[in-house]
């Protein structure tokens, strides 16, 4: 099997056009493992599509499916691009949690950057959970994906290890959630941190920094209409929070490099 392992901003999968294969679990499981295989977050499969220009689905290190990726959904847009299965700038994808447009910035015949139009997210109240006899308030964001926001004033006291794994199977959140720790520095400036469903402590998530500046422009910590720069462990993302809701992310695809494996 030939696959390319590419990532946004360090949020690395690894990439297979084609039809996703029965045993897809245990093959991103294998091949995701950082010590016996290629190493990634996951995997993601390309195909076309008979609703948009191509297809994505997702699999996470842990081999369960992923609704959506923030930096996967760029990396898509690139590799389909950079290899030539299409000469389009402006671009659909069909996802689990529904249609996605790209915009490719392109640079001496490359995609460098790409802007993602991530629909409308959904702010719900803050929510206290008890966790270990202690209460822990967050903010439950969907961006086609749930996510739980919590806002902190020092990041570097975080536990992100100890808590992560605790608040994405909390009993609140039966099927899992995307867990995002959030310090604002100021109203055009955050920085985050994440423990993603399925896969751990990533270096980016880009439907986490879709959530994570929803909540702060609900709580008015950021304004509606500005870009946002949120800064994750694998550098930085530019996000906007149009008045209705809607989450546009800009920011860079690179490729890795192309492997083969046996299967």
């Amino acid at each position: 099997m030939h696959f390319t392992k590419m990532h946004g901003l360090g949020n690395d999968y690894l990439y297979v056009y084609g039809e996703v294969p029965a045993d897809i679990a245990a093959l991103s499981q294998r091949l995701s493992d950082r010590h016996f295989g290629a190493g990634s977050d996951g995997m993601i499969y390309i195909s076309p599509s008979v609703i948009a220009d191509f297809r994505m689905r997702i699999f996470n290190a842990d081999g369960s499916e992923a609704m959506m990726c923030g930096n996967g959904i760029r990396c898509v847009g690139k590799y389909v691009y950079d290899k030539g299965y299409t000469d389009k700038t402006h671009l659909t994808i069909e996802t689990l949690s529904g249609i996605k447009t790209l915009d490719l910035l392109i640079r001496s015949g490359k995609v460098k950057s790409v802007t993602v139009d991530m629909g409308r997210t959904e702010v719900a109240d803050e929510m206290s959970l008890t966790l270990n006899g202690k209460s822990i308030s967050g903010t439950p964001v969907s961006v086609g994906n749930p996510h739980f926001v919590i806002f902190v004033y020092d990041m570097d006291k975080v536990d992100l290890y100890g808590l992560g794994p605790l608040l994405e199977k909390h009993d609140a959140f039966p099927g899992g959630v995307n867990v995002e720790f959030v310090q604002v520095i100021d109203k055009d400036h955050l920085r985050m941190r994440v423990w993603e469903r399925g896969s751990g402590v990533t270096m980016a998530c880009g439907t986490g920094a879709c959530a994570s500046t929803a909540a702060a422009v609900s709580k008015g910590y950021c304004r509606p209409d500005d870009p946002v720069s949120v800064e994750l462990d694998g550098g930085t993302l530019e996000i906007t929070i149009k008045s209705d809701g809607t989450a546009m992310m800009n920011g860079p695809a690179a490729l890795i490099y192309e492997g083969e494996t046996e299967i």
